[in-house]
């Protein structure tokens, strides 16, 4: 076009119709180099002749330039002015362009009348910043140091001045390790340990020139651990997934690892792709891995296979150091890459059920968008609302969602309608010419539609009280009632729709002083149950509040319990349970041991008791009296035992009383009535009659002993005390003979009957009584006990025997030596009940021993039961009496 433009110009150049159009031209002008596009250069103005009524044919041109160059051009500045201007396409460089261009500048009016100037423009010299080059010109300079490496060169900066002025080289901080040569060289000045130093310094570079003008650069330097450990990933994520389409530089994933030898410290590692996939990248220090090239979905072999593997390895040093790799899969998911498009597509939103037609909703314009450059192809509109309920709401052009009728649930029109489903479709306003691999949209009037779903959810309002069916309720129940049953119902409704789930509680009155809750009410049913057994002769009536709610609007109702009396306590007597010990010769009608029982009843009166024996009366001996009609009774001895005759075999009895509340009740309503039964139990011992068993022998006192059981370690004891008394007896006849001797040696005989008495007092002794001990041993158990109807005092019997002894407080039941001494049947006779009731008259055992003694023929006997040392010492007292009769009076 250039060239074809350029001929017609030098035609008409040669044809001589040349005139001077241009003013202001020929011209010089300067422009700074590196000058922005736009920047101004040179102002001229176009001088029409007057024929040229229609203006200009050719606006000014640059037609040529020398050397060439597309860095100028000609912009209007209005009228028939203009401007030379910078295209900053290239960008002027005095150090690499030409210093100056001749621009030839060529217009031309509609007379056919031409003009050809010339614009000679100067690049001006501008002082420019140093520059730095190689890899600190577009990032930042990481450098890693091993530690242990002693200090030298560690990295060269390469920097440069456009003017080829000499640089001047500087980092900061000063106290940084590290220093840099004239020519750029950076240097350590230590030797660095990983575990005591930093790990990482930043040192600022500056390069400055003669004139003042500097440059700076940051250089990472990074002193790296010596480790001997695998690094291991801590990234657990072995799966991602991403949308296709995506970016260059997107993150996909931040691959994360250790290294063991780091400790707390984060570990520094290097990071890797080991397969060989250009669509991604990682940074070899952060482990963020990104999106590197296109990835498309719809292509082959992602369209089969949308799974993309790759090994990321991670290392703990730069060379010749520990690594581990992880396998991970990316998935790429399909987006619908077409416009027009919304995000969402479907949309959900809640409206309450008052609300005011004339509410916005959504604006659907927010959320949809078209992706093409073009204004033409990037417009649409929203039309074609439908769907359900779709008669509430209207779509403006806009988007805009606006509800023009009433959602209200209660509403006869809109009985149980919860959720609306709207559709919109969304298309250009341009003919679509689209391709058919967009799935998700659909065809209409040869329009390709984005269809939008639109759920509104009518939020039910509580607008409505729960009300009870009745403001309420009297439930009557007996007071019988087992605990759990239902008493009763309450019941409410809610107008409200959907309809309320009614929960039911008990806010007040429903417990008593021993139980904080004596009925429960069911929470869904409303059914009111009892917790505790009623009572009516504590509470006759229960009156508490319950409450019906919807969980934010509640109501209440009273509810009165009438506890209905009936005959549930039973009969409580005292003493429940005793033990009574009565002779076997107890007269009939007798009371036994004045025994008697008193028995009451809550809810009976006192009149209304029978008492009947119901077990271990064998052969009807008891009986009670009265046997009904007061709250009181004795028990009676009915009938004699007979154990002679074997009628009677027991003599322990067991009976069980009971006392039935029945007493006032007739005949006909005994099988309707409620009947309570007490229970009394009562333990009888029948003790039989005391025996006694008489030994005597003329002029011969016997002394009978008995032993209760037979005791292998005390057969010691007689003959103890039998040989003590014979020992002591033989000491003082020996003292006395000792005596005797002394008194005659001492002094003489005063007169004959002095002397004779001395003399023949042992010719005077009588001679002895002999004496029969017998001791019987009785292998007896006394397995009873009885009290004496006469003293009162408690006596052991044997139930087989008949023995029996006076039972001793301090003593456990053991067997016990007794010894008891009778003198003749008329005294053992004369004793009466006491003698019959002593344990020492108990029959005689299989040993008897007859011991020889002097005694005294008048010898009463003992009343109680003496031991075996007691009565030696008797025996041996009573054998000195004899002696001293002896000697003071004749023999018989």
């Amino acid at each position: 076009m250039k060239s074809m433009l350029l001929f017609l110009i030098l035609l008409g150049v040669v044809s001589g119709r040349r005139s001077q159009l241009l003013q202001g031209l020929p011209a010089t002008s300067t422009v700074e180099e590196n000058s922005a596009a736009g920047v101004a250069v040179y102002d001229f103005n176009v001088t029409l002749s007057p024929l040229a009524s229609e203006g200009v044919a050719i606006l000014p041109t640059i037609v040529n330039s020398n050397p060439l160059t597309e860095a100028f051009d000609i912009v209007s500045k209005g009228g028939l002015e203009f401007r030379v201007i910078t295209t900053g396409n290239p960008v002027l460089d005095y150090e690499t362009m030409p210093k100056s261009f001749d621009l030839q500048i060529f217009v031309d009016d509609t007379t056919g009348r031409t003009d050809l100037n010339i614009l000679t423009i100067h690049v001006t010299d501008k002082n420019e910043h140093p520059v730095f080059r190689g890899n600190m010109a577009i990032q930042t300079v990481m450098i890693y140091v091993l530690e242990g490496t002693p200090p030298e060169r560690i990295y060269r900066v390469d920097a440069a001045d456009p003017e080829n002025a000499k640089l001047k080289y500087s980092l900061l901080p000063a106290t940084a390790p590290f220093s840099i040569s004239e020519s750029g060289a950076i240097f350590s000045t230590k030797e660095f340990d990983y575990e005591k130093d930093p790990h990482s310094y930043f040192l600022n570079i500056t390069v400055t020139d003669p004139d003042g003008l500097n440059s700076t650069r940051t250089v990472n330097i990074n002193i790296i651990n010596i480790n001997d450990e695998r690094p291991y990933f801590t990234t657990k994520q072995r799966i991602y997934r991403i949308p296709e389409e995506q970016s260059p530089g997107t993150s996909v994933a931040n691959m994360t690892a250790r290294d063991p030898d780091d400790g707390d410290s984060p570990s520094r590692l290097f990071y890797s792709i080991q397969s060989s996939d250009r669509r991604f990248s990682i940074n070899s220090v952060t482990g963020e891995l990104q999106v590197a090239g296109r990835i498309d979905r719809d292509a082959l072999p992602l369209r089969l296979h949308p799974n993309i593997s790759l090994v990321v390895r991670a290392e703990d040093s730069p060379s010749s150091g520990h690594a581990r790799e992880m396998e991970i899969t990316i998935v790429i998911e399909d987006v619908n890459d077409n416009p027009p498009e919304c995000n969402p597509s479907a949309f959900r939103k809640e409206a309450n059920e008052n609300t005011a037609p004339g509410t916005f909703h959504v604006d659907l314009r927010n959320y949809c968008k078209d992706i093409d450059a073009d204004p033409s192809n990037n417009q649409f509109i929203f039309t074609g609302l439908s769907g359900f309920g779709s008669n509430n709401f209207t779509l403006e052009s806009t988007g805009r969602l606006v509800m023009t009728g009433t959602i209200d649930l209660e509403n006869p029109a809109n009985p149980g309608v919860e959720v609306y489903t709207l559709t919109v479709r969304v298309q250009d306003i341009a003919h679509p010419n689209y391709s058919s691999k967009y799935p998700f949209y659909i065809s209409f009037d040869s329009f390709l539609c984005y269809i939008i779903y639109i759920y509104i959810r009518i939020k039910p309002v509580n607008e409505f009280f729960p009300v009870f069916r009745n403001l309420s309720y009297v439930f009557s129940v007996s007071e019988i009632t087992k605990v759990g049953s239902s008493i009763g119902r309450v019941h409410a409704t809610d107008k409200d729709w959907p309809p309320s789930v009614i929960t039911y509680s008990i806010v007040a009155g429903a417990g008593t002083r021993d139980y904080t809750n004596i009925f429960w009410i069911s929470p869904t049913k409303g059914d009111v149950r009892i917790l505790a057994r009623l009572d009516y002769e504590t509470t006759q009536k229960h009156i508490f509040t319950v409450q019906a709610s919807d969980q934010q609007k509640s109501t209440t109702a009273s509810v009165t319990v009438n506890v209905l009396e009936v005959n549930d306590e039973e009969p409580v007597c005292s003493p429940n349970f005793f033990s009574l010990q009565i002779p076997v010769d107890l007269a009939v009608g007798t009371n036994v041991n004045g025994f008697r029982i008193e028995c009451q009843d809550r809810d009976s009166d006192p009149r209304s008791f029978r008492y009947f024996i119901n077990e271990g009366n064998e052969n009807s001996h008891f009986t009670f009296s009265p046997s009904a009609g007061s709250n009181t009774s004795r028990l009676i001895l009915t009938s004699r035992f007979d154990y002679e005759t074997g009628l009677d075999t027991k003599w322990i009895y067991s009976l069980r009383v009971h006392i039935t509340d029945d007493n006032l009740v007739s005949a006909r309503d005994k099988t309707t009535h409620l009947t309570k039964t007490g229970t009394v139990t009562l333990s009888i011992r029948v003790i039989p009659n005391p025996t006694t068993v008489t030994t005597t022998t003329p002029g011969v006192t016997v002394v009978t002993r008995r032993e209760n059981l037979y005791s292998p370690s005390a057969w010691y004891v007689p003959f103890v005390v039998t040989l003590g008394a014979l020992l002591l007896l033989g000491l003082l006849g020996h003292l006395g003979l000792l005596l005797l001797t002394r008194l005659r040696s001492c002094c003489p005989p005063a007169g004959k009957t002095h002397s004779t008495s001395l003399i023949n007092a042992p010719e005077k002794k009588k001679p002895k009584k002999e004496v029969t001990v017998t001791m019987t041993k009785l292998n007896t158990i006394f397995d009873g006990e009885a009290r004496d109807p006469v003293t009162g005092r408690v006596y052991e019997f044997n139930t087989r025997s008949g023995a029996r002894r006076w039972k001793r407080s301090n003593e456990p039941l053991q067997p016990v030596l007794a010894m008891q001494e009778m003198s003749s049947a008329t005294e053992n006779s004369g004793q009466g009940v006491d003698g019959a009731e002593a344990p020492s008259k108990k029959e005689p055992s299989e040993k008897r021993k007859e011991l020889t003694a002097a005694t005294k023929p008048a010898a009463k006997p003992s009343a109680g039961q003496e031991t075996p040392g007691q009565a030696g010492l008797r025996l041996q007292k009573k054998k000195e009496e004899s002696e001293d009769g002896g000697l003071s009076s004749p023999a018989p």
